[in-house]
């Protein structure tokens, strides 16, 4: 896939200092999906100010404070950062990156791709964890083969899709009943895969030459990746309308912003937490670095069968990545940029302060924020646009070096903290609390009898997915793979509002109310959500 060939555009700017196309894709990209009667804002602010504060508002972004980011608190000893607080440094990043674009980058460019606006990227850095479900990715996982077993829904539960649901029609701030009523600037800003499960746009990017990032290796049909369930995509299409110049499967400027200051938030204050709690140990993690280091060649010449007897060996967890990383992404993958990520990350973070057991005070502290505030400062002025970018990258891109700095941080996560067998055991129990409370309530709604006491915004949520799915099956019923019958609707229905309700709790709320519906009597009727 090539770049839509650039053709000049007549820029503006708008009231905050960003930068637009021409007044015709100012006017697109400011559109919202309902009309309102007057100007949401006053004279000399910006309609995108407008939608950051909905956002900001809303309940949807209250509720991070008590979600799951990568380990629920009672995981570690130490304060770990939940998804509020990582949504708050992720909107620092990304404004940082905006405004340091907006400084250094070609204009031209930026206009030409639909334009680039720093209080867009902040609003959809707010929201880009809105979809997220109690405990984090384990509660995502839950969710999908719930919902794709129990209710038939073949897309299934995707965070991305659910925080572009929430944005456009759970959440109640806006001024109807649909959502926050945002910009088409803002909806766009959010779709890091601009795309549904299957049947748009089409031809899908799952079965492109090279797909998309995010669009494989999905457990059923479809991408593993989307931002939009099925009876979501009318208001995918009207955001993307406003962008006729990005070719299709593109993020927009703004979205890639945004997507790149969640990688460089999650890579660094993920370590950041368990260095401070104690679960990063210098050893296994300097020996990992060490042993590549040093065997790198003899790593290299091992087979794919004695890489996997090697399991655990030190050094073997690198080389696996080396290998991931030189199959999915060749377009950037270098062997000898990836040993120098590898030595840098090695002297700076395990060395420079692993090395030094944290023990809580004040020079423990100072070691790891300046460790923390300086690889921000690097990874951010490592950021810059790309006119013809390959098809799993975007129009604003990490450089090589930095792209590769990032990919060894995160193996540092995802090795030698997700994987550990003490966290395995507390995420097996909370995937268990997340399923009993989808089959209760699915339980509940088909019991004739008492079906109307169960909670309010459950039934609200049910209804609304209801209609949505008949309106589909009217308008689109290609979506849904043909017509289907007024009981299978009923029952997506009934799924995507019971899946809707879950998501939207808090890590709290999902284990006392399991505990209620077990029949659990030590809990305060009072403390009922």
């Amino acid at each position: 896939m090539r770049c839509a060939e650039r053709v000049p555009l007549q820029a503006g700017p708008t009231p905050d200092g960003g930068c637009f196309g021409s007044v015709r894709t100012m006017d697109a990209r400011l559109a919202r999906s309902q009309e309102e009667p007057d100007p949401p804002y006053a004279a000399g602010e910006s309609a995108f100010r407008v939608d950051l504060e909905r956002i900001r508002f809303a309940t949807a972004l209250s509720r991070l404070a008590d979600v799951t980011q990568v380990v629920t608190s009672m995981a570690t000893s130490g304060v770990v950062h939940n998804r509020l607080t990582h949504t708050i440094k992720v909107t620092a990043v990304a404004r940082a990156i905006a405004v340091r674009l907006l400084r250094t980058e070609d204009h031209e460019l930026l206009h030409d791709l639909g334009g680039l606006d720093h209080v867009v990227v902040q609003a959809a850095a707010t929201a880009h964890d809105l979809g997220h479900p109690p405990f984090g990715h384990l509660g995502e996982r839950v969710l999908d083969r719930l919902a794709r077993e129990r209710f038939g829904l073949a897309d299934g539960f995707e965070g991305n899709a659910q925080t572009f649901r929430v944005l456009t029609e759970l959440e109640v701030l806006g001024p109807g009943d649909q959502g926050l009523n945002l910009t088409a600037a803002t909806r766009a800003a959010v779709l890091k895969y601009p795309w549904a499960c299957f049947s748009y746009p089409d031809p899908h990017p799952t079965a492109w030459p090279v797909p998309p990032r995010g669009a494989g290796h999905s457990r059923g049909i479809g991408a593993a990746k989307f931002s939009a369930y099925t009876i979501d995509l009318p208001q995918m299409i009207d955001a993307l309308a406003a962008f006729p110049q990005l070719p299709p499967g593109r993020q927009t400027v703004e979205c890639s912003v945004m997507d790149i200051a969640d990688d460089i938030a999650y890579s660094l204050h993920d370590v950041d937490d368990f260095h401070r709690s104690g679960v990063l140990q210098f050893s296994p993690v300097s020996g990992e670095f060490r042993c590549w280091e040093n065997g790198r060649a003899e790593f290299a010449d091992l087979d794919e069968a004695s890489l996997i007897d090697a399991r655990r060996q030190p050094g073997a967890g690198l080389e696996w990545l080396r290998r991931h990383l030189q199959s999915r992404d060749d377009w950037i993958f270098d062997e000898d940029v990836f040993a120098t990520a590898i030595r840098t990350v090695g002297d700076e973070f395990v060395d420079g302060v692993l090395a030094t057991p944290y023990d809580g005070s004040m020079a423990a502290d100072r070691a790891i924020s300046a460790f923390t505030s300086r690889w921000i400062d690097h990874l951010i002025s490592s950021v810059g646009t790309d006119p013809h970018p390959a098809v799993r990258s975007g129009y604003v891109a990490l450089d090589s070096q930095a792209w590769h700095e990032v990919s060894v941080l995160k193996f540092v996560n995802q090795y030698f903290i997700l994987e550990r067998p003490d966290l395995a055991m507390l995420q097996r129990g909370q995937e268990q609390t997340v399923e009993h409370l989808v089959l209760a309530f699915d339980g509940w709604l088909a019991d004739p009898v008492d079906a109307s006491r169960a909670p309010r915004r459950l039934l609200d949520l049910v209804n609304t997915a209801t209609n949505a799915y008949h309106s589909v099956a009217r308008e689109h019923p290609e979506w849904l793979g043909g017509s289907p019958s007024d009981a299978e609707l009923a029952r997506m229905g009934r799924g995507r509002g019971i899946i809707d309700f879950v998501s939207g709790l808090t890590d709290a709320q999902t284990i006392a109310l399991g505990a209620r519906l077990s029949g659990a009597t030590g809990l305060l009727w009072s403390s009922s959500i």
